[in-house]
């Protein structure tokens, strides 16, 4: 079960563009900096999901997919989220390229399969600091993308199409704002279909997310890691 767990991961992974982050053997991202603790981001870092700080079952995702720190690009695009393609949507790194946060961190979770059917969770935590008063706009620009794209079709690059829909429902958590983003990507032989679901969280100027990749259906672990990952980025009293 497990050896299939992986494959249908690197399925996902390949399908949506996801990548997890790296962690050190202590639980902190890491960051190829020894003086970590003093750089600008390390306040932000601080927030993020650790070991001591996840739920029961889960662990860091250190070395299964190529990792990083961060999903910002090195050159970040000049499109907006309301008007970039329906086909990025579910590319975990959106945000960072096409909202330029101030700050971004993050860091890879996973939960081991448990018995034949159980696929496990994967998927990962991300810190997003905006310019004052940003945040609340990006939020608004998911919800905006989320409705144009409700039912779009994309290509793979073999040439494979893909009927793609997204839907917006209520995160249920106590913030100024959240969305949980449903993306159901399906192949048009009625076959097997991937299901991203991603949690927005903001308080304040900060957007904190939780993405989860399966493989045909949402899974109540989401909501877990979320409940985990607000109690670790508040106890850092606001990062």
């Amino acid at each position: 079960m497990r050896a299939r767990h992986r494959a249908v991961v690197g399925v996902v992974l390949a399908v949506l563009g996801v990548s997890a982050c790296s962690a050190d053997p202590q639980g902190r991202p890491a960051t190829g900096a020894a003086s970590d603790r003093t750089h600008p981001q390390a306040r932000l870092r601080d927030g993020l999901l650790t070991l001591d700080r996840l739920p029961q079952g889960f662990q860091l995702n250190t070395a299964d997919v190529n990792s990083t720190t961060t999903g910002a690009p090195h050159t970040p695009s000049a499109v907006s989220i309301a008007s970039m393609p329906c086909s990025e949507l579910g590319v975990e790194s959106f945000m960072t390229a096409h909202a330029h946060p101030v700050e971004d961190v993050a860091v890879g979770v996973e939960r081991t399969p448990v018995g034949d059917d159980d696929m496990g969770w994967f998927g990962q935590e991300s810190l997003d600091r905006y310019a004052p008063g940003q945040a609340a706009e990006v939020m608004a620009a998911i919800r905006g993308v989320a409705g144009r794209c409700a039912s779009s079709t994309d290509t793979l690059a073999d040439g494979t199409p893909l009927r793609d829909t997204a839907s917006v429902t209520a995160a249920g958590v106590a913030a100024d704002d959240s969305l949980l983003l449903h993306l159901t990507s399906a192949f048009p032989d009625g076959g097997q279909q991937f299901v991203n679901e991603t949690a927005f969280v903001r308080m304040g100027d900060v957007i904190l997310m939780v993405q989860h990749v399966v493989e045909d259906h949402p899974s109540s672990d989401t909501e877990t890691v979320l409940s985990a990952a607000m109690t670790a980025y508040r106890s850092t009293a606001g990062g």
